[in-house]
């Protein structure tokens, strides 16, 4: 069976991106590439990290009004990744519009309330200060525009696959018990994560920053 774990590796450094992943390759499900990997290094990082062959999830959450998102998803489209993410508080028809422009084998998740925020800052942003309604209501929202799934913390992966048993869920946020939770505010370990219902565990600093990678990526997939 193929690991759930998805090592995200947050470098702008191409050649150290390449380095962690070829370390951790055996014990990992793919690799995650965000904003900051994104920014500098663009569509030509992104094939060179997919040379490694692992599956590629494409974080770059992508929030802007339904056409400009469609765009550039499109545009997008020749490097074929495994999973993108969309704010789900972009709305239905932005969703729906990021859902026809991927390419069909990518699967598209709403990413509803980030690990980084807690109900104090929900409130400084005029939402209701309960993350777990928040994310309810979004994974239905996500569910209706025919997303694949959302990207929820694993304190309310439970709920939300209780709402879409057909989900996929992706959890971040997701810290060994023995780990430092860094600026996640709302964190699970990773069996406890998947036993809630995640469908893929995203984790980074705990592995790409260990003295060993590899060993620490292994040392995760012996407590699944």
């Amino acid at each position: 069976m193929t690991s759930p774990i998805f090592v995200a590796i947050d470098t702008p450094d191409l050649d150290r991106a390449r380095a962690i992943a070829a370390r951790v390759r055996n014990h990992v499900g793919g690799i995650k590439l965000g904003l900051e990997f994104f920014s500098a290094n663009g569509r030509h990082g992104i094939k060179e990290m997919a040379e490694l062959g692992l599956p590629i999830f494409l974080d770059l959450k992508f929030h802007d009004i339904p056409n400009t998102v469609g765009k550039a998803i499109q545009a997008l489209r020749p490097l074929e990744p495994a999973i993108l993410t969309v704010h789900a508080a972009g709305g239905r028809a932005m969703m729906e519009d990021a859902k026809a422009a991927a390419p069909t084998g990518t699967k598209v998740v709403a990413v509803t309330v980030l690990t980084s925020l807690d109900s104090s800052d929900l409130s400084s942003i005029g939402l209701e200060p309960n993350p777990h309604g928040q994310v309810e209501r979004l994974t239905a929202l996500a569910r209706e525009a025919g997303l694949d799934g959302v990207v929820c913390s694993g304190n309310e992966v439970a709920a939300a696959k209780k709402l879409w048993a057909g989900g996929f869920f992706v959890v971040p946020g997701v810290r060994p018990a023995d780990s430092n939770s860094g600026d996640q505010k709302r964190v699970m370990t990773p069996r406890k994560a998947l036993d809630s219902g995640a469908s893929i565990l995203v984790i980074g600093r705990p592995i790409t920053q260990a003295e060993d990678p590899d060993l620490a990526a292994r040392s995760i997939e012996a407590t699944l």
